[in-house]
């Protein structure tokens, strides 16, 4: 079942994407090389929206999943879970479609990951114990308060636990919008760790078959949207898919038992990036969220790489790096995040003298 929600999610995304891609160019919902010109690395205008495709193709493979089987709710996973997904997924793609038309300030924009938030921690999705890497685990549930009983079952707010989860979706929801800068990079990221993820649900310390389906799913559905998004790109995932990528992959984290390791060896590069670009803006008298072209993506462009190069080899950090998360235990993933951090100093250190190395002119005579 596993394989043929990933096969069914791919070939759904895969036939949908041009459909969409149609419809936003009928709607003139596009990306145009005049804003924010820096940035762009095509010429002519893109259509924008292709997250939606991805949204389509997870939800309907999901809920048939979900209706016509056994194999997803009847566990821990509840159906209460897969509707605030689902609910939380459309704000997103809602409140993208109006960015990619209207060009939300940042103030504007942040209002729709802040509710798919709130919505995915009133179903009740939450963490509410963290592993200690060192031993033990760092308990969250409390303090609690009971606020009301729908249908036999308890309505609770879990102060920290809900604290914790609010901050982590959101993390990841920015991290791969502000990633999504190359053709196929989003799209590839979300793929390998959605396949990390439903791998890690099978294993005997976690047994999740129901993470593992939810996961296959988001891997196919970026996979079959990535054929259309390689470069050169004949549709962009747009705001909505931008954001529904990172939040869906923060949400699986979660659900796998707060696998936040997990999740942050996958988004490792791309989250490091995101904080050292904040740091970069604050530093720099910038706002933090103001866009540059400081990313590590972008720079490895400046320092001479392709795009497919510079998608690639972030690819391969990706996969090396999130499948440690399968081979270690406890300290030893701290061990692996240090090693990361150390991975992207050594990356960007390379790519700036690189790029000075491109810039200074060769010695005449």
């Amino acid at each position: 079942m596993i394989y043929f929600a990933g096969i069914a999610a791919f070939v759904l995304a895969a036939g949908l994407t041009p459909m969409v891609r149609r419809w936003a160019l009928r709607r003139q919902v596009v990306d145009n090389a005049n804003i924010a010109p820096e940035r762009k690395i095509h010429p002519l205008p893109i259509p924008l929206g292709g997250g939606t495709a991805i949204f389509l193709a997870f939800t309907l493979v999901s809920w048939a999943i979900a209706l016509l089987t056994p194999n997803l709710f009847g566990g821990f996973f509840l159906p209460k879970y897969l509707i605030g997904i689902t609910i939380a997924g459309a704000v997103l793609m809602f409140g993208g479609y109006l960015d990619d038309r209207f060009h939300f300030t940042a103030k504007r924009q942040i209002l729709f990951p802040v509710l798919a938030a709130f919505i995915t921690i009133a179903v009740g999705i939450g963490v509410t114990y963290i592993t200690n890497p060192f031993g033990g685990t760092i308990d969250l549930s409390q303090p609690v308060w009971q606020i009301l009983t729908l249908g036999g079952r308890p309505y609770r707010i879990v102060l920290l636990a809900d604290l914790f989860a609010f901050a982590w979706i959101l993390a990841t929801t920015y991290t791969t919008k502000i990633l999504d800068g190359l053709d196929g990079l989003v799209a590839g990221v979300t793929t390998i760790g959605g396949i990390i993820i439903a791998i890690l649900s099978l294993t005997k310390e976690v047994t999740q078959p129901e993470t593992a389906l939810l996961a296959a799913t988001l891997a196919g559905a970026a996979a079959g949207f990535l054929v259309w998004n390689w470069h050169p790109a004949k549709i962009f995932l747009g705001e909505g898919g931008s954001t529904y990528t990172g939040f869906m992959l923060g949400v699986l984290a979660i659900i796998a038992g707060g696998k936040i390791a997990t999740a942050l060896l996958i988004l490792g590069i791309p989250a490091l990036d995101v904080a050292w670009a904040i740091l970069r803006r604050l530093t720099g008298k910038r706002k933090a969220t103001q866009a540059d072209r400081g990313h590590l993506h972008f720079r490895l462009l400046d320092a001479g790489f392709t795009v497919r190069q510079a998608v690639l080899l972030l690819y391969t950090v990706t996969a090396v790096f999130g499948s440690i998360t399968l081979v270690t235990r406890g300290e030893q993933k701290v061990y692996a995040l240090v090693a990361l951090a150390v991975v992207m100093v050594i990356l960007a250190t390379a790519v700036v003298l690189a790029y000075r190395h491109k810039k200074t002119p060769a010695p005449q005579g």
